[in-house]
């Protein structure tokens, strides 16, 4: 829990140790999801040919799975902005009537 305290005359919230705040579960999953991307990142640092479309490219692994991962973040956090979006104009609809 946060102290709060008499500071010149203002209150001010203090958040320090033992004041009960930690880390959630989305938060401690996050970190060990990029702990477990970065290992496997670094255990994975040869060049490899692909081929996507009508590209063909040559790149470390690492790079391509750093760019999958970031593209995948990308449309998880899009999908949740629309998944937001259309609740909030259904409730908006629900209020009206």
């Amino acid at each position: 829990m946060p102290s709060t305290q008499q500071q010149g005359g203002e209150q001010v919230t203090v958040w320090g140790p033992g004041s009960g705040r930690r880390l959630g579960a989305g938060a401690i999953a996050s970190l060990s999801g990029l702990a477990l991307l970065v290992i496997f990142m670094l255990q994975n640092r040869e060049r490899v040919a692909f081929d996507f479309l009508w590209w063909s490219l040559t790149w470390p692994l690492w790079l391509i799975i750093l760019v999958s991962a970031v593209v995948g973040a990308f449309v998880w956090f899009g999908l949740g902005v629309i998944r937001r979006h259309n609740r909030r104009k259904q409730r908006r609809a629900d209020r009206r009537g």
